[in-house]
């Protein structure tokens, strides 16, 4: 149990929404705190169902999406290790607004939605660090937005690897099926598939496996995710 413990305060502590949390709001976050692990494929929730609270990704990969009256799937974001999903349908108090899967073997730490709430409204300092979270967040949502409406397929991909790369090496892990990248893009996997071997062409990226995309020249895909297109 406490290792455990320390496992899920790493988990929040690592958590961007929680990132300006101070140490006495951690510590009663982490006295709430509940891990699930779930499998590759498995359904944590579904559109509708009663929220169960806030969920923070310590591994593997979750996608959020919503499903149009004709079957076709909305990426809404794709949930990989330090962010949070469920959080608005928590503190809107509604139900779940869009379904919720585990693409990977994946471990989540949940916090409650009445313990969360309650918290919120006794902690007044608690409340104040997160909307400060928050307001990042939304400008991240904004940001997407922008993306989907004012960005072409290049340019759109382009900041997606970008805000992706992890370390030094400037990798990427792409989900085992692309096609959840596309959908959060606002792509087709033909699009996607295409516009990858764009970039690869212009020697800005590299194909490392079938998995993994390695930035070769960050500067120039700055420019490309500034809509300046590559040279053909």
């Amino acid at each position: 149990a406490g290792r455990l413990g320390i496992v899920v305060q790493s988990v929040i502590r690592g958590c961007r929404l929680f990132s300006q949390v101070q140490a006495q709001g951690l510590l009663r976050l982490t006295a709430m705190a509940q891990h699930r692990r779930y499998s590759r494929g498995q359904i944590v929730f579904r559109e509708g169902d009663p929220c169960p609270g806030v969920f923070i990704v310590g591994e593997g990969l979750v996608r959020i999406y919503k499903m149009g009256p004709r079957g076709k799937e909305q990426v809404l974001h794709l949930a990989e290790p330090g962010r949070t999903f469920a959080e608005v349908a928590v503190i809107g108090h509604i139900p779940c607004p869009a379904n919720a899967q585990a693409l990977e073997d994946t471990e989540c730490v949940l916090l409650p939605n009445e313990g969360f709430n309650r918290a919120l409204e006794t902690d007044h300092q608690l409340c104040r660090q997160l909307l400060g979270s928050m307001a990042v967040w939304v400008r991240q949502l904004v940001g997407r937005l922008e993306d989907v409406v004012l960005r072409d397929a290049v340019s759109r991909l382009a900041r997606y690897l970008l805000d992706a790369a992890d370390g030094p090496r400037n990798e990427v892990v792409l989900p085992a099926i692309k096609r959840h990248v596309a959908s959060h893009l606002d792509l087709t996997s033909e699009t996607l598939s295409r516009t990858l071997r764009r970039l690869t062409d212009a020697e800005l990226i590299e194909s490392i496996d079938s998995k993994t995309v390695r930035i070769l020249d960050a500067d120039a895909l700055r420019d490309v995710a500034d809509q300046m297109t590559p040279d053909e």
